[in-house]
Parts: structure tokens; C-alpha cells; sequence
């Protein structure tokens, strides 16, 4: 059974999806998946055992989008069944002029028109679970303890590591502090190497990181920020002994390796993007009128769902992380 998959473009969304992925190879002993996406989501979930094809959606790029997502659907060409986890115009055409017969989406008018299958899915719920939903209308068995997955192997650090993940793409909004994190990341390098991970864009709020962590006399710091591909990011987040981190896609990463997490929450919703079945996880949050907004960068331009948050609170929901490991 041939089975096409439309994964979210952000990594974390689409390491949210590996649980349904994984539902969707009960469908039928031959499962076969042909994944596409961003270029981030790819290169996470193209090491299943069961993928087939792994293609980046380029159809933004250059001419017409909607005559190159046509071409793309048609040298995507027939599946069994079809389901996608991105509930956007674009990628309901893709399904559809792809000439698969059974399309399961989120509904929206569009996917009403064009899919055989627009489910109606609670946003209240955790992300994990509507997709899931997705997965179990396709037919995929249902499991009582649905799991993520990661088909990456964690790398081996030499002595127990500390990865402190300062950046969330979605925006400032979401980051915690330099200072804080590093307040965090010293009063655990007695015991840990610190590992700082971010994207090339972030390199600048690790760098600062680093020099605080230097002015605090804390020497034993590798910074991969901007030095690693996602694949290899994946790896070394999977290896770790603690994270430190926003939400973001290394977040649920970790949570796919069942790292010891501890996630600082602002403006996004914990509820439904928190770490998923990872027993070693911990959110520090604020109960704040204005939380969560869900915007990029605070509105009200005191971003006190963060800024409240102070160093020794995430300080100790860590040691009762370690305490119960």
C-alpha cells in the first residue's frame, strides 16, 4: 500500500505527525510512504524505514505556484490513500490533482470540495492527537500509548550533556533570555558538558549565551549554533542528558527520544504543543491575562510571559527531573 503524506512545514509539527505516521504503517502490511514537505520537515522524517520518496515542496518557487503544484501531483502520481497535515489551499490541490481517491485533511472548504475525507478536528486537543485523528479515519489502528518517532540515531556524547536551545523560528515572542539560560546552564556545568544549539539565524543569541556563560567562568561549552544540519541536530539533541528549551522544533525532538525536557512556555498554547508522552518533562509557565496571545512578538510590548520567568524557577524544575531519572 502506497501511502502519501503532506507533512506540516514547521520540523516541531511535523515530529508532532511522526505518532500518526507511525499509526498509518498498521494500515496494511506493504506500507509504503512518500513524503512531502519543507525542506526542515524532510530532512527529519525522510529516515523512516518505510519511505519511499521524500520530496520538498518547491512549488513556491519561481512561475506560477499553481501550475507548479499541479506538476508536482502528477510525478506524485496515484496513492492508496492520501492524508495531509497541512490544512492549506495548496496542499488540498496537491491531493486532489494528484488523483489519489482517498484524501484525508482537516476540514475547510476547500478540503470539503475537493477531498473525500474533511474531518472536523478539536484545536483545543494536542496537535498529536488531531493528527492522529487523521491517521484513525484513514484506517490506521488505534493505540492506546501513540508514541513519536524519529528515525535518527541519538549521537554518544563522552560524559553526560546539557543542551540549552535558546531559539523558536515562529518569533521573538517565544525565546526566553540569554542571561537566564545561561544562569540556568551554569548552576548545572559542574555536573554537565553544555551543548548550545540554534539555527544559523540565532548564532548571534547563542554567541551571547557563550560569553555569559564565560563571564560566569563556565569553559566547558561547545556552541553548534548554525553548525549543524537538522539531521544532525536531531542527533545530538537525542544524546542529551537535559534540554533547556522554548518551545520550538527541538522541543519536540527530545520529546521524541524521551530526553529529560525542561520547556519554558510564553505565548503559545502548552496545551496543545507541549512535549508529547515524554514522562521526563517539565513546562515552567506564568498564568497571565494576556497568555497565551499566540503572536509573534508580544503585543503589549512587555513580554512579561516571559520576562517573569526567572532563572531559579526553571533551576528547579530541572533537579526534580534529574532526581526522579
Amino acid at each position: 500500500m502506497r501511502i502519501l503524506v503532506i507533512l506540516p512545514n514547521w520540523l516541531g509539527d511535523a515530529v508532532m505527525a511522526s505518532a500518526a505516521i507511525e499509526a498509518l504503517t498498521t494500515c496494511n502490511a506493504s506500507v509504503r510512504f512518500s513524503f512531502v514537505g519543507s525542506a526542515l520537515s524532510i530532512a527529519a522524517m525522510q529516515h523512516h524505514p518505510l519511505c519511499e520518496r521524500a520530496i520538498v515542496d518547491e512549488t513556491k518557487k519561481g512561475g506560477n505556484r499553481l501550475r507548479n503544484t499541479y506538476a508536482l501531483a502528477k510525478q506524485l502520481g496515484v496513492h492508496d490513500l492520501a492524508v495531509s497535515f497541512r490544512d492549506q489551499i495548496h496542499a488540498t490541490l496537491l491531493l486532489f490533482w494528484s488523483g489519489s481517491k482517498r484524501t484525508f485533511v482537516r476540514s475547510s472548504w476547500h478540503a470539503r470540495m475537493l477531498c473525500s475525507d474533511a474531518l472536523s478536528l478539536d484545536r483545543s486537543e494536542h496537535l498529536v492527537v488531531q493528527y492522529l485523528h487523521l491517521a484513525y479515519a484513514a484506517g490506521a489502528a488505534a493505540s492506546d500509548h501513540p508514541k513519536l518517532k524519529v528515525y535518527i540515531a541519538p549521537h554518544r556524547y563522552e560524559r553526560p550533556t546539557l543542551g540549552i536551545n535558546p531559539g523558536a523560528t515562529y518569533g521573538s515572542a517565544k525565546r526566553w533570555y540569554p542571561q537566564k539560560f545561561a544562569e540556568v546552564a551554569a548552576h548545572f556545568a559542574p555536573r554537565f558538558e553544555i551543548v548550545i544549539f540554534g539555527s544559523p539565524a540565532e548564532r548571534s543569541v547563542a554567541e551571547e549565551i557563550e560569553a555569559h556563560l564565560t563571564a560566569l567562568h563556565v569553559s566547558h561549552v561547545t556552541n553548534l549554533a548554525g553548525r549543524t544540519d537538522v539531521a544532525q541536530m536531531c542527533a545530538y539533541v537525542g544524546g542529551l542528558s537535559l534540554l533547556i528549551t522554548n518551545d520550538s522544533g527541538p522541543m519536540h525532538v527530545a520529546a521524541a527520544y524521551g530526553v529529560p525536557t525542561v520547556a519554558i512556555f510564553g505565548p503559545t498554547r502548552h496545551r496543545e504543543t507541549s512535549q508529547w508522552a515524554n514522562p521526563q518533562s517539565a513546562i515552567v509557565r506564568h498564568e497571565l491575562k494576556c497568555a497565551p496571545c499566540m503572536k509573534r512578538e508580544c503585543p503589549l510590548k512587555h513580554h512579561d510571559c516571559m520576562r517573569l520567568i526567572e532563572a531559579h524557577e526553571v533551576t528547579a524544575a530541572a533537579l526534580k527531573l534529574l532526581e526522579k531519572a
